[in-house]
């Protein structure tokens, strides 16, 4: 025992021991790294498709402004006031368009196959499902649900009291209107009862697009911070 040399075998041990411990730091600094790294794409995924969305309820909502401004321009020709008629093929059409929304859930399925876990800013975290499983949510539903279904609902009943008003060109192409004076009160305020509901329902479908928007652009902003962070 006493000629063991004990400062050789310490010195062996600690030696040992710092080589273990650094491979563990550098094995779990290297995990951290990965995770942060898995971290971002999906953020920077996530950023992406909000701001793709953002435009498609952006170009939505301009079509159900159109949809709006037909809706006064049909009024007026049940009211026997003057129509332009150079774009009412245009404006037919668009009364009774409905605006599908495309959502792009690519960088939250990704998220979703990592775990939620990945984003470790529980408040974003929160947010990101929130958008995309509630708010999201809301405007699918309004698209899908029958009562909202502008063209489904309101087309045929419509057309069967307009049609023949209608003027077509040699090539079937719908070139004028002319004011329904025949129409009696009762098929006169049948149109403007179909008019009066698709005014609502895609004012209904505007003031939910115009939230979950907010919603939006206060996410991606979030986003941003955390990337940049």
């Amino acid at each position: 025992m006493k000629n063991i040399n004990w400062k050789k075998y310490t010195f062996e041990f600690f030696s040992i021991f710092i080589a273990v411990v650094s491979a563990f730091a550098l094995t779990n600094w290297n995990d951290n790294r990965n995770s942060r790294t898995s971290e971002q794409k999906i953020l920077i995924e996530i950023k992406n498709g909000i701001g793709i969305d953002t435009q498609d309820f952006e170009a939505n909502i301009k079509g159900h402004e159109l949809s709006l401004r037909a809706n006064e321009i049909f009024r007026d020709l049940l009211g026997n006031k003057p129509v332009a008629q150079d774009s009412i093929d245009l404006f037919y059409i668009s009364l009774f368009r409905d605006y599908t929304p495309l959502i792009n859930r690519s960088g939250y399925e990704s998220l979703k196959e990592s775990g939620l876990k990945t984003i470790t800013n529980d408040a974003l975290r929160l947010e990101i499902i929130t958008l995309y499983d509630y708010h999201y949510g809301i405007v699918e539903i309004l698209d899908n649900v029958n009562e909202m279904q502008s063209f489904q609902n309101y087309f045929t009943p419509v057309n069967e009291l307009l049609h023949p008003f209608m003027e077509f060109d040699d090539e079937g192409n719908l070139i004028k209107i002319e004011h329904p004076k025949a129409l009696s009160e009762d098929q006169r305020k049948e149109i403007l009862s179909y008019l009066w509901r698709l005014e609502n329902n895609r004012k209904y479908k505007l003031g939910k697009y115009n939230s979950v928007l907010e919603v939006m652009d206060n996410a991606e902003k979030n986003l941003q911070r955390e990337i940049r962070s």
